[in-house]
């Protein structure tokens, strides 16, 4: 591990503390205003090797924990049209590599696969109150929802579409070290 470029984070297996993690999304609606969404149920690991290029990161995501604030919306993503939950209830994303700031890894939803690059931040190692190590990142990209299926989509009136195609992934990780 290059302790010049993430200081403090030992090698090791690390697991996802799902209650301090959000996987978030942005889209545009009817082309001008934005829609946040997050994922309330994510699980997984990163393993820590000597070097940054040997590490590894897997993550799953419960579908239907997907949440916008809004029900109708919600049951929308959920169904057929977006995530169809009933038949593909996760994705995944394994790292293929990373640099200390830029992860590399496949995104598979709905069976579909495709690389998918995060831009990343390194934020820190710390230990909680009761003796556990924690470490946190944050990660952000932008994704074309269509290259995995999610096409659906409504024109407007006076021209654009309802749900733009591009969605930025906005996601705040924290860590925390396995005995």
């Amino acid at each position: 591990m290059s302790t010049a470029t993430l200081a403090g984070l030992s090698t090791g297996t690390w697991t996802i503390d799902p209650t301090h993690t959000e996987v978030g999304f942005v889209a545009r609606h009817l082309m001008v205003t934005k829609v946040r969404g997050s994922f309330g149920e994510v699980a997984g690991t990163v393993v820590v090797a000597d070097t940054l290029a040997e590490s590894t990161a897997e993550v799953t995501i419960q579908t239907a924990s997907v949440t916008t604030g809004t029900a109708d919306r919600d049951a929308h993503l959920r169904g057929d049209d977006f995530f169809d939950v009933e038949n593909h209830p996760t994705m995944t994303f394994r790292s293929t590599s990373f640099d200390g700031s830029t992860l590399v890894g496949d995104l598979t939803v709905k069976d579909v696969t495709k690389p998918v690059t995060l831009d990343v931040e390194f934020t820190g190692v710390a230990t909680d109150p009761w003796g556990n190590e924690k470490a946190a990142f944050e990660a952000e990209g932008e994704i074309d929802r269509t290259e995995w299926g999610l096409t659906f989509n409504a024109p407007l009136e006076g021209g654009g579409v309802l749900v733009s195609d591009k969605i930025k992934i906005v996601i705040d990780l924290q860590l925390a070290k396995q005995a």
